[in-house]
């Protein structure tokens, strides 16, 4: 995460034009996206609303530090667990009718908790249970949001967009709490969740006036466990994927103990209450959305890395500063800074994950991406409270703070992605290589095998083309690959590539990128024959 506003920030490259003072605000100017904007912004109202309640109300059902911190993890974990397959189906499916479904799904869950609070049964484990289901509908809905955000924009626009959707995200931190804040104080808590509920059901209304076309897959619709095992595989095979994944896990392993323990910290200092704690969570949203308004400033000054570590390096300090924090003069400052902090690291690693998919996999990556926030928010939101039972809510805030910096500047210098920015856009021309013969009687697995002649002496370079093709082809839903070299031919190479049948075949060459499609003339490159590699296929029989 950058420094939210260095006092003097180094020159500007002169290769690199300086952005323009509203550059943040440009994708506002398409309709589709504003009016998407505005529905993210209302969800994200009604997330933070929910959250702030269900915690309030957990500190007036029990004093243990456990079962405060555990609401963050029970409103987190669905999205670990749901993740994968919500990304899936977001792939698959008319993703605006799977956005109107999620949002009707949130406003069920607040009818559910208002019912529960009306009837005076509600209990800790039942809150619990209640944030839980809550969670389920955020785990359908995100993967879904991110996925579309990409088609609304042009990708010059992409860092600015996803910037927006951090301010849409903090400025809900700061109407969501407020709102939440004045409702408990003066009508209780069941009015915030029927709140709630309309905003949901109004927000699925203005997503059904989008009318986006659905284009359904010209081979049909993939089956849910296939489309699962291909994201996971493409996520495995991408460096820059397993390298962002990494460091966002890092970050909300640890910035998430200062949220999680944020309402017995409010409550503990000089005259605390629930107006305390909704003035610090608003300073952090303040905080955000005045370094999204600096971020393509920032962006031009610091490279990706820079921005994450000096942010979780400010997170940090924010957090030691709100470990020791008297009164709400001192803790105020800490939070906005943190909220500074917390959303540059976020949507630096945002913009990384969105440039490293691919938009037939890009719901699940993003999903995966999420995953390991909430995964990582779940556990460590666990993790520091029960730190905070066995010793002191100080100590653990400053363990979290200190290693915080430590594991992220240690994944930083170990963790790499090795490559650059690959165009991940379809590949327009010259792709496949080979006709595509007509689908075979028999069905069963395909085996592809491609020969090259390669001369000896550029063996090794070959070899390290080859390792990147056998990321490309596993990553497009391959299920087995191999490079087979000829004992008593050494300028012949066989790659070997298996696919799950037919189908899954073709849907791996639709797939392609331009990445793809640069490999591809990389390999050719090494070819020595007079004609293209011979490309055979073969069904396996049983």
């Amino acid at each position: 995460m950058p420094p939210i506003t260095p006092e003097e920030s180094p020159p500007l490259s002169p290769l690199k034009p300086r952005p323009s003072r509203w550059a943040a605000l440009e994708p506002l100017k398409l309709p589709v996206f504003r009016m998407l904007w505005s529905t993210w912004l209302m969800a994200n109202v009604c997330m933070w609303m929910n959250d702030v309640a269900a915690a309030w109300m957990m500190t007036t059902l029990t004093t243990s530090p456990v079962w405060v911190a555990l609401v963050q993890s029970a409103s987190t974990l669905p999205v670990f667990l749901l993740g994968l397959p919500s990304g899936a189906l977001a792939d698959m499916l008319d993703r605006r009718r799977w956005l109107v479904v999620t949002q009707f799904w949130l406003a069920g869950a607040a009818v559910v908790l208002c019912a529960a609070i009306a009837l005076d049964l509600m209990t800790a484990p039942l809150l619990l249970v209640l944030t839980f289901a809550n969670g389920i509908g955020l785990a359908m809905r995100w993967p879904v949001f991110s996925a579309i955000v990409p088609e609304l924009v042009p990708r010059t626009q992409l860092p600015a967009a996803l910037g927006l959707n951090g301010i849409a995200m903090n400025a809900s931190r700061i109407i969501g709490p407020l709102t939440a804040g004045v409702l408990i104080a003066s009508a209780g808590s069941v009015w915030v969740f029927a709140l709630n509920a309309v905003l949901c059901v109004a927000s699925g209304f203005v997503v059904l006036r989008w009318r986006r076309e659905h284009r359904p897959h010209p081979l049909g619709r993939e089956r849910l466990i296939s489309a699962m095992r291909v994201g996971v595989q493409f996520v495995r095979q991408s460096p820059r994927m397993r390298a962002v994944l990494t460091r966002i896990a890092i970050f909300f392993l640890h910035s998430t103990a200062l949220l999680a323990l944020l309402p017995l910290l409010a409550r503990g200092l000089q005259g605390g209450g629930a107006g305390t704690f909704t003035l610090l969570l608003a300073s952090m949203g303040a905080g955000a959305i005045g370094a999204v308004l600096v971020m393509p400033r920032l962006r031009q000054a610091y490279g990706r890395d820079q921005m994450v570590i000096r942010g979780a390096t400010l997170h940090s300090a924010a957090t030691l500063v709100m470990a020791v924090a008297p009164n709400a003069w001192v803790a105020v400052p800490a939070m906005f800074f943190g909220g500074a902090a917390w959303i540059t690291t976020a949507n630096s690693l945002s913009v990384s994950a969105q440039l490293a998919l691919p938009d037939w996999v890009r719901a699940r990556g993003m999903a995966m991406y999420q995953m390991a926030i909430m995964g990582a928010s779940a556990f460590g939101a666990a993790l520091w409270g029960q730190v905070a039972e066995v010793s002191s809510m100080q100590t653990s805030l400053m363990i979290s703070a200190v290693s915080g910096v430590l594991v992220m500047w240690l994944a930083i210098r170990t963790v790499t992605d090795h490559v650059g920015e690959d165009d991940m856009s379809p590949a327009q021309a010259g792709w496949p290589a080979h006709p595509m013969p007509d689908a075979p009687a028999e069905s069963g697995r395909v085996l592809v095998t491609v020969e090259y002649l390669i001369d000896p002496a550029r063996a090794a370079a070959f070899h390290v083309v080859m390792q990147h093709t056998r990321r490309a082809r596993l990553g497009e839903g391959a299920i087995g690959w191999e490079l087979l070299h000829d004992v008593s031919q050494p300028e012949r190479y066989v790659e070997q590539i298996v696919d799950e049948s037919w189908t899954e075949h073709q849907r791996r060459y639709s797939r392609a990128t331009a990445a793809d499609l640069a490999l591809r003339e990389r390999r050719l490159a090494f070819h020595q024959g007079e004609v293209p590699p011979v490309v055979k296929r073969y069904v396996i029989t049983r």
